[in-house]
């Protein structure tokens, strides 16, 4: 039996993704994303707080291009893709990171603060659901409802 490397992240972009060019012209693009479980009281009255996880996203390509020109601090993101770890050294040490290699990726959500004047929409009112391209390499797969489907609610 094969296995599955499928993630699939709903969350707050924590800064503007840091692009780069490596030597043959390929862009590849990173942020940390932040998804947060909500906190709750329990029958006794102890709360427990928000507990926010932090991400490491990688872009590439054509999708790098688009988050350098889209994504901005505090969107909401709809993410897919696969894990991936990579490790070095580093002073005698062997160093460890995992990773989110970001297939396919939309924006949930836009503050205020991106809804104006942000050359995308010319001062109109936007469409919050902004796909990025994908990657000739990466089929679509289905993508979440933001309005009236199963993620309804989520979002702002």
């Amino acid at each position: 039996m094969s296995s599955v490397n499928k993630v699939i992240l709903i969350g707050n972009v924590g800064a503007d993704p840091e692009v780069r060019y490596l030597d043959r012209g390929v862009a590849i693009a990173t942020f940390n994303l932040a998804t947060t479980e909500r906190g709750y009281t329990m029958q006794n009255g102890t709360q427990v707080p928000d507990v926010t996880e932090w991400h490491s996203i990688v872009l590439w390509r054509n999708l790098a291009e688009w988050a350098q020109q889209n994504l901005r601090k505090s969107m909401k993101v709809y993410i897919e893709g696969k894990l991936k770890t990579r490790s070095w050294e580093k002073d005698g040490q062997i160093r460890r990171k995992t990773e989110v290699i970001a297939e396919n990726i939309q924006i949930l959500y836009r503050p205020e603060q991106y809804r104006k004047n942000d050359g995308l929409n010319n001062g109109e009112p936007v469409n919050d659901e902004l796909e990025a391209p994908q990657d000739e390499a990466i089929q679509d797969e289905a993508a979440p409802q933001s309005q009236n489907g199963i993620f309804s609610g989520l979002f702002r």
